[in-house]
């Protein structure tokens, strides 16, 4: 096990959480500067069109994050 070291395995856990706050704040700020709830929008009117680009957005903040953590 010279391959395991436990500051890697931490450092790869606080960057993973770092991630998905980030991206759950972005998420949470893009929701608020919207004129509607996203969720209600999504959910219970079943609004796919915005459930797409609401799909495009996360991955392009997940890509952001990633290459800024990387």
């Amino acid at each position: 096990m010279q391959w395991f070291h436990p500051d890697v395995l931490l450092g790869s856990l606080l960057y993973a959480v770092m991630g998905v706050l980030l991206f759950w704040l972005c998420f949470i700020l893009i929701d608020k500067l919207t004129p509607y709830n996203l969720w209600l929008e999504i959910v219970e009117k079943q609004n796919q069109a915005l459930a797409l680009v609401v799909a495009a957005m996360a991955l392009g903040i997940c890509i952001i994050v990633a290459a800024a953590i990387h």
